[in-house]
Order: structure tokens, then C-alpha cells, then sequence
């Protein structure tokens, strides 16, 4: 199977909402919520994609020939390349009742694994969801990270006794998603929390912790005062607050700011292994990838994870080559250039 073909396939059980377009910019979804398109105007996807277009890469090919290492040390997990398939919930709303959230956790996961890189799962208001990904997550070993929405204490307690469970070797909590319109007014109730909150939390998940949803230095700095070990550059996809800045917009200034101290994701736009080696260059240890990798399993299950992340991996490799970085720590600023 071709990447051409896996987009092929995913046209054909996709919608109404996304159109599994060939490139996934946010434009043709625009602000459908219901959808992959994003909260408000609909300006902040197509804003994170946008941005990446503005940083050019440097090429020099005046040095000796090398095979480059994309190998990246996660957690005390070796991955063949530094990219996470991002935490996506609601698919058969979202993106079409093909499949629901308990069989696309099994998909992602396995086929992420098998790829040799990992997934982070979602959370949702049915706890099935929670309990099907942990399930899969066991089932591989514990090769991905369960991300859970920021749910009252009582509430995550028992989604922590699932993610002990799964053997995954970190938690993630997306704490933006406490903008998401469909988790206004629950119960169990979710919301934003407080550095003491936070640090509660991250003490009673008892593995490597990881904050999704931080967009400044200020954000950052509460994170590393919490005590997580990772955080993610993250805007939510543009899904919880409208008029944001783009995730390469900030995450300069949030490397240099705790880059030494905290491991730096970032996710937002990212479609190419050329923005992969950007988003390095630009200060991430690793990126996330969401919205393709919905294409990819809707359009080819295992084998379209598969087929995707072998894409990016070449593009990343190939874009390594030419700018005569032979492996992840050898990306650096010098080999971009930002307009």
C-alpha cells in the first residue's frame, strides 16, 4: 500500500466532515466543531500549518557521507524516529462512523508500535474509552501514552489505576482541553488547574508526567514547577481557543526558556519529516502528529500507520542528509531560517 493509496481509501469512509484532503492544512474543514476544523474563525490550524511553511532549512552538503540516527530515547523507550501519533477522541463523530474510539485505540497503538515509534491515546466522557486504550497499550507492551483529560481528583484516581495497569512508561494530561465546548458543565466535572492541583495529580500518576497544552514561557515555567518531566507546545489543534498563536511561533522561546530542564514536544501542523527536522531545529526534543494519523488508520488500519510514519521517516532522513546533520542532537537553529 502507497500513501496515495491510504488517502484514497480514507476518502471513501471519511466525512462528513473531514475530507482526508492530500494535504491536511485546516482549510477545507475550516471551523467545523463537529470535525477536525478548529474552535471560532477556524484561523488557529490553519495558522500552526501556515507557520511551518515560514521556517526554510539551510542545506550543506559539503561534509562526509553518513546513514543518520533518528533513533530517540523516550522514557526508556528507543524509538526509530522522534514522532508520537497524537491523542485524538470522538472519531466517529469527528471523522466518520467507520470505527469508534475503543477499535481506533487498538489500531493506533499496534500499528504505532509496529512502526516502531508510539501513540498517545485519548480519553473521553464514555469510560470505556480509557479502559480500551489501556487495554491496547498493554497489549504492546506498554509502547504509548495514555493521555487523560483534567478531571476532578475522584475521577482521575480511577483512570490512574488503568493507566498502572497498561505498563506505559508515562501519562500525559492535555489540560487544554479544559476549553473543549463538550466537556463544559460535565459530571464528572473537568477544568483548568492550579500548580498545587496539578502537583497533586502528577504525584499520584506515579510515572513520568507529561502537560499537553502549553503556549508560553509562563505556561512552561508552572509545568516544571508541578513537576512534570515533558511538556508538550500545544494549542489543541486550534479546538479550544480561538486567535492563538502558531505552536512554532512560541516554541523558541519556550526551549530556551526550560529546554535544559524539561523534555520539549510540540504538535500543531506538523505534516512533512521536513517539519520534523524544524520543529528540532527550532528546539523540540519530538513531535506530535494527529489529524494524518486518523487518515492513515481510517484508510489503511495497521498498514496506513504503518505507510505514514515510513513517509516521514524518509523525509526526515533525507532532509538530515542534506543538511549534514547526522543525527537528532546534531539539529540545531543554524540550520533554519525563520521569516
Amino acid at each position: 500500500m502507497t500513501y496515495k493509496e491510504v488517502i484514497e481509501n480514507a476518502r471513501t469512509c471519511m466525512g462528513p466532515y473531514c475530507k482526508a484532503c492530500p494535504e491536511c492544512n485546516g482549510r477545507a474543514c475550516g471551523n467545523t466543531m463537529p470535525g477536525p476544523g478548529s474552535k471560532g474563525m477556524g484561523d488557529t490550524a490553519i495558522r500552526n500549518f501556515d507557520a511551518w511553511r515560514k521556517v526554510r532549512v539551510n542545506m550543506d552538503t559539503i561534509h562526509a557521507g553518513f546513514t543518520p540516527d533518528t533513533s530517540f530515547d523516550f522514557f526508556g523507550y528507543r524509538m526509530k524516529y522522534p514522532i508520537f501519533a497524537g491523542p485524538v477522541g470522538a472519531v466517529n463523530l469527528h471523522y466518520g462512523d467507520k470505527m469508534n474510539d475503543l477499535q481506533y485505540n487498538d489500531i493506533l497503538v499496534k500499528g504505532c508500535a509496529d512502526a516502531g515509534i508510539a501513540a498517545f491515546t485519548g480519553d473521553g466522557t464514555n469510560p470505556d474509552v480509557m479502559k480500551a486504550a489501556c487495554k491496547a497499550i498493554a497489549n504492546a507492551g506498554g509502547k504509548a501514552i495514555p493521555t487523560v483529560k483534567p478531571w476532578d481528583v475522584e475521577t482521575l484516581k480511577e483512570k490512574f489505576a488503568l493507566v498502572q495497569e497498561s505498563g506505559s512508561f508515562a501519562v500525559a494530561m492535555d489540560v487544554d482541553a479544559a476549553g473543549l465546548p463538550f466537556l463544559q458543565n460535565l459530571n464528572p466535572p473537568a477544568g483548568s488547574k492550579s500548580v498545587e492541583e496539578l502537583s497533586g495529580i502528577i504525584k499520584d500518576a506515579a510515572k513520568p508526567f507529561i502537560v499537553k497544552g502549553v503556549m508560553t514561557v509562563k505556561g512552561a515555567m508552572k509545568a516544571k514547577e508541578a513537576g512534570a518531566k515533558a511538556i508538550v507546545v500545544s494549542n489543541h489543534g486550534g479546538r479550544v481557543l480561538d486567535q492563538c498563536p502558531a505552536t512554532a511561533e512560541v516554541l523558541p522561546e519556550i526551549a530556551e526558556a526550560v529546554g535544559k530542564d524539561l523534555m520539549i514536544l510540540v504538535d500543531g501542523g506538523i505534516r512533512s519529516g521536513v517539519d520534523v527536522f524544524k520543529a528540532l531545529a527550532l528546539g523540540a526534543d519530538a513531535v506530535i502528529i494527529a489529524r494524518p494519523f486518523v487518515t492513515a488508520v481510517y484508510g489503511g488500519a495497521e498498514e496506513g500507520v504503518g505507510v505514514y510514519t515510513e513517509k516521514l521517516g524518509a523525509e526526515l532522513i533525507d532532509t538530515m542528509k542534506m543538511c549534514g546533520a547526522e543525527s537528532l542532537k546534531a539539529i540545531d537553529k543554524t540550520m533554519v531560517r525563520v521569516f
